[in-house]
């Protein structure tokens, strides 16, 4: 399979509104699913970390996202947030597209999902927990063409990877949650 490169956080394509997948069978479609679920092996495989990536990201302006949790890497086509939390919580967060930077900003603390697998069929996930529930955020915020950057708390909410990692402790206290390091999303 050829190598798709990730976007950078400057691509005007990464915000575009991405199209609903309109047959889950379509060998094209089919095809760019493979292809998303291969770059997040190949990323998770190269820095030993990442856990969901969302087509535009390589360019394909549909509405998917492939996710690895830990038990090999699956698509979610057409996801949707059904529901979400009243309560929030911060976070710094990051991104495949801009790996040097991390920003702070704030997510639902719960979501419920509804999505269609890779057989057709309706799934819906219910109140997940913080983890799941922030990366689902992150990924399908990709969808709509907006970008953790665009979420900064304020102007102090973006800092250098560098940085972070050298005052991890001091960042990591102006937060209510921390990923558990690293995890690119």
């Amino acid at each position: 399979m050829t190598f798709a490169p990730i976007l950078s956080s400057d691509d005007p394509r990464l915000r575009l509104i991405a199209s609903p997948v309109l047959d889950v069978f379509d060998v094209e479609f089919r095809q760019q699913s493979e292809l998303l679920k291969f770059r997040l092996d190949a990323f998770r495989q190269q820095y030993g970390f990442g856990r969901g990536i969302a087509a535009p990201q390589l360019g394909i302006s549909k509405r998917f996202i492939a996710l690895n949790l830990g038990q090999g890497s699956f698509t979610l086509i057409n996801p949707e947030i059904i529901w979400r939390s009243a309560r929030t919580f911060t976070m710094w967060d990051d991104c495949m597209c801009f790996p040097d930077t991390l920003v702070k900003v704030r997510r639902s603390e719960s979501i419920s999902l509804r999505f269609i697998d890779e057989n057709g069929e309706t799934i819906e996930w219910q109140e997940l927990d913080r983890s799941l529930s922030e990366l689902l955020q992150h990924e399908l915020d990709h969808l709509d063409g907006i970008l953790a950057l665009d979420l900064a708390l304020d102007d102090q909410s973006k800092v250098s990877r560098q940085e972070f990692e050298s005052h991890r402790a001091k960042f990591q206290c102006q937060v209510d949650y921390v990923i558990p390091s690293p995890a690119i999303a």
